[in-house]
C-alpha cells in the first residue's frame, strides 16, 4: 500500500512542510531563487522520519508533480534536509 496523497505548503524561514495522514516533515525551499531540495534514496534512509523512509519513490513523484505545477525547481542531492515536524 502507497502513501496517501501529500499535501505541501510552503512556510517562512524557507521550508517546505509536507503532510500526510501519516505524518509530517519539512525540506528545505529556498526563496531566493525558488526550488526545493530533496534527498537522494540513501540519505533519505538515514535521514526521514520512519514511518515516511520506505516511500522515497512516491513522495518524489509527488513532490515533483507539485514543483511542475508550480514551476519550482527541484533538486535531488545528498546534501538535502529532512525532518521530522
Amino acid at each position: 500500500m502507497g502513501i496517501p496523497g501529500i499535501q505541501f505548503q510552503p512556510r517562512w524561514k524557507e521550508e517546505l512542510v509536507c503532510t500526510s495522514p501519516m505524518g509530517s516533515f519539512v525540506l528545505e525551499m529556498p526563496m531566493g531563487v525558488v526550488s526545493v531540495y530533496f534527498p537522494t534514496e540513501p540519505v533519505w534512509g538515514k535521514r526521514a522520519p520512519k514511518w515516511a523512509a520506505p516511500y522515497w519513490a512516491e513522495i518524489l513523484s509527488q513532490l515533483r508533480a507539485w514543483c511542475g505545477s508550480n514551476g519550482i525547481a527541484l533538486h535531488v542531492d545528498d546534501d538535502a534536509e529532512v525532518y521530522e515536524v
